[in-house]
C-alpha cells in the first residue's frame, strides 16, 4: 500500500493496474484514493471504531478535487470517531472483483502455493463471471443461492467454489468491505456426490504385487513407490517427493504435507523397501534428467500399466490410500488412530476413506443375525 502527499497533479498521474490498489494520505490518517483496474479513482476513508473497520466512500476523483475530499473526510472521521459515529456503515459500491483481487494478494499466504493456483482457477472460471461488477457489499446469500444452483450440472466444481467465495466474503468483513457478521455463504449446502467407494481386496493385492514383480526390473523407482503407497497411505506427492533426510529412526518425518508437517511410522516392510533403494542423491527417488526428483507422471504411467495387467481397470493410484485405511479398520483400528496414521486433522475427513467391502458388511449382518436369533 503506498503513501505519498495527494494532490491534483499526483492523483491524475495514477496508473490502473490488474487489481485495486490505494495510496494513503500520510497528512490525515485514514484518507486515501482507490484506483480500479478500470481507471476509476474514489477518494475514500477507512479507519477503525470499538474494534470494528469502516470504509467509506468520500466521492469519485472525476467529481471533487484532492482538497475538497481532504475536507470532507476530516468531517466524516470525526463523526466516526464520534459518539454518533455509524461505524457500520461500508462502501456501498466496491467491485466484488476489486475486493477478490485484494483478498488474493493479501489471504495467498494462508494457501500452499498448488492450493492457491487450483483456487485462483476456480475462481476466473466459475466464481468471477457471475459476481464481476457488483458491489461487493450488496450480494446477498439469495444471489449466493442462485449462483450455487447455476453449477448444478458440475457439482465437483461448485463445491470447489464455494469455499473459495466464502473466504472472499469473510475477509471482506476483516477489510471492511462488508459488515461484520453478513456472510452470504453461510448455510450453503454440498452438493451429495456418489462416493468412490473402491478399494482393493487381499487378492487384488496380491494381483498387484505380482504384476510390480514383473516390472521391478525395468522400473524400479515406480514399483517401489507403488509399494510405498500401499504400505503407508501417504499421498503420492508425500512418497515421489521424499527425500533421505525424511527418513530417519525407522520412519518417515515429513517437514510439510496436506496438513502440515507429520510423522509416517513404517512397518517393516516399508523399511526393507528404503533399506534396499541405493542413496545417489539427497533425493530419495531421484530424477534421471534433472537434479530434482522424478516426476508424479512417471508413476502414472507404469499405475496405468499395472493396474490393466491385474486386471483392475477402474482403480486409481489414490485408490491405494483409500485400502490402506480400510484395511486399517478391519483390523480394528479405531478413526483416530486411522487419522494420525493418514495425516488427517478431522476426523469426518478419515470416515471418507474407511470405506468398508461388501464381505465385512456380510460379516457384519451374519454377527448381527446370530445374536439376535438366539
Amino acid at each position: 500500500m503506498a503513501t505519498a502527499r495527494l494532490n491534483q497533479r499526483r492523483v491524475a498521474a495514477l496508473k490502473p493496474s490488474k487489481s485495486a490498489y490505494d495510496v494513503r494520505d500520510p497528512e490525515l490518517k485514514g484518507f486515501g484514493v482507490r484506483v480500479l483496474p478500470s481507471g476509476a479513482k474514489r477518494y475514500f476513508i477507512h479507519t477503525q471504531r470499538d474494534g470494528r473497520r469502516v470504509w467509506k466512500i468520500v466521492g469519485q476523483a472525476d467529481d471533487i478535487g484532492v482538497d475538497e475530499a481532504r475536507d470532507q473526510a476530516k468531517g466524516m472521521l470525526a463523526a466516526i470517531r464520534s459518539a454518533n459515529g455509524d461505524a457500520a456503515i461500508v462502501s456501498p459500491d466496491i467491485a466484488f472483483e476489486a475486493v477478490a483481487d485484494e483478498v488474493f494478494r493479501r489471504y495467498a499466504r494462508n494457501w500452499k502455493p498448488s492450493t492457491l493456483k487450483v483456487n485462483r482457477n476456480y475462481y476466473g472460471n466459475h466464481i468471477l463471471p457471475w459476481f464481476e461488477g457488483r458491489p461487493i457489499a450488496g450480494i446477498t446469500a439469495h444471489d449466493v443461492r442462485r449462483w450455487f444452483a447455476s453449477l448444478h450440472n458440475t457439482p465437483v466444481s461448485a463445491d470447489r467454489s464455494a469455499p473459495i467465495l466464502s473466504v472472499i466474503m469473510r475477509q471482506a468483513e476483516v477489510y471492511g468491505y462488508r459488515p461484520e457478521g453478513t456472510n452470504p455463504c453461510a448455510g450453503i449446502k454440498r452438493y451429495r456426490r456418489q462416493g468412490r467407494q473402491r478399494f482393493l481386496s487381499t487378492a487384488e493385492i496380491g494381483r498387484v504385487g505380482e504384476v510390480l514383480v514383473r516390472h521391478e526390473a525395468d522400473h524400479p523407482q515406480a514399483t517401489a513407490i507403488i509399494r510405498l503407497l500401499l504400505l503407508t497411505g501417504c499421498r503420492k506427492g508425500e512418497i515421489v517427493t521424499l527425500k533421505w533426510c525424511f527418513y530417519r529412526e525407522g520412519n518417515l518425518f515429513l517437514p510439510d504435507s496436506k496438513t502440515g508437517p507429520r510423522t509416517v511410522w513404517l512397518s517393516s516392510a516399508a523399511r526393507a523397501i528404503f533399506d534396499g533403494i541405493p542413496r545417489k542423491s539427497s533425493w530419495v527417488f531421484p530424477s534421471p534428467r534433472t537434479d530434482s526428483c522424478m516426476t508424479a507422471a512417471a508413476v502414472d504411467q507404469l499405475w496405468y500399466r499395472v493396474r490393466a495387467e491385474a486386471d483392475l481397470h477402474e482403480v486409481r493410484i489414490h485408490d491405494l490410500r483409500h485400502s490402506y485405511a480400510s484395511i486399517a479398520m478391519a483390523q480394528g483400528e479405531t478413526v483416530l488412530t486411522i487419522g494420525r496414521l493418514l495425516g488427517h486433522r478431522d476426523p469426518d475427513t478419515t470416515l471418507k476413506y474407511t470405506h468398508l467391502s461388501d464381505a465385512m458388511v456380510r460379516e457384519a449382518v451374519d454377527v448381527i443375525g446370530k445374536v439376535l436369533g438366539e
